[in-house]
């Protein structure tokens, strides 16, 4: 049992240690990825400032209370008549 345990973990280090090692090495970005990164950001933003004036719009309308009604004037007679 000793010498199975011995046998399974060598195997696993030594697989492990065989798919760290990678021979690619990538220089640098291409042009694609970055317009692709570019335009992510652009819709980020671009949904996150209607987000803003709707959150502002939000603070201002607790901050400041419910409008007020139109008060009747006196000429006005109950009833529409």
């Amino acid at each position: 049992m000793g010498t199975l345990m011995r046998t399974v973990i060598l195997i696993l280090a030594s697989v492990t240690t065989a798919l760290a090692a990678n021979g690619s090495v990538v220089k640098g970005s291409s042009i694609l990825l970055i317009l692709f990164l570019g335009f992510a950001a652009l819709i980020i933003v671009f949904q996150f400032i209607p987000g803003l004036v709707l959150f502002a719009t939000l603070l201002k309308s607790l901050f400041t209370g419910a409008p007020k009604k139109a008060t009747e004037t006196s000429s006005a007679k109950p009833g529409g008549k």
